[in-house]
């Protein structure tokens, strides 16, 4: 068993009759966050998204036009990310940012909060960055808790913010510092209870590592395999 599988198995039965059920397309926003992605790479990510159905793509804001050209008249959502990958821009320029993605098509936002903020305590700050995007922008905002650098303290107080800000998603990580976790997952989900969507992100590699994030709780899925995963997922059943 891989790294990753032994990070999310946590004792759950991803090989059950129910696991195979789940559908998992409709949940993966298939995500190229690389520096380097030129156009033919996002041009092929859409593709790719609209061929399996996926939820959304996720992509820097500046191939947000590109995507959203693609995706004409699709079901597929283009979502981009705000303030990536350290959530220490400015408030203005994370706002500027936002408003701009979402008038070259955006479809959700995905914002990392500001980490330092919410380490100094200035809860205020955090708040009052995230609920001016929701406010301001229009579109679902999925926020960026980075929990794999937050103390569980941290973790709750970040959700508990973002919750009150308006977000439509509590999302665990960038993958930069690290991914989600099954234990994170449950957190959330406890913290938010039904009336949030739960994004688990990074380091989500394999069939079973998707289905034992969605058994704890999450309802999309961010990661770069989203084709390997559907592929495994048949294989396995077959």
């Amino acid at each position: 068993m891989s790294t990753s599988a032994n990070t999310f198995s946590n004792g759950l039965d991803s090989r059950s009759q129910a696991a195979f059920e789940i559908e998992l397309a409709p949940l993966i926003d298939h995500t190229l966050l690389g520096p380097a992605a030129t156009t033919e790479h996002i041009l092929k990510l859409c593709d790719e998204a609209d061929r399996y159905r996926f939820a959304s793509v996720c992509v820097y804001p500046v191939h947000v036009p590109t995507a959203v050209e693609r995706l004409y008249d699709q079901q597929v959502k283009v979502c981009t990310v705000i303030g990536f990958p350290s959530g220490a821009t400015t408030s203005k320029v994370k706002l500027y940012e936002a408003q701009e993605a979402v008038e070259n098509g955006a479809n959700e936002l995905d914002v990392v909060i500001n980490l330092g903020w919410l380490k100094m305590g200035e809860a205020n700050r955090v708040h009052q960055e995230i609920a001016t995007i929701v406010e301001l922008c229009d579109r679902p905002v999925k926020a960026i808790l980075e929990t794999a650098i937050l103390t569980r303290e941290e973790k709750q107080l970040a959700a508990e913010i973002c919750l009150d800000a308006g977000v439509d998603f509590l999302k665990t990580s960038t993958g930069w510092q690290g991914g989600a976790t099954v234990e994170d997952v449950k957190l959330l989900r406890q913290i938010g209870g039904d009336r949030i969507g739960i994004k688990a992100s990074g380091g989500i590699r394999t069939f079973d590592d998707a289905i034992a994030l969605v058994q704890a709780g999450a309802t999309r899925l961010g990661t770069s395999r989203g084709v390997e995963i559907i592929k495994l997922q048949a294989e396995a059943a077959s």
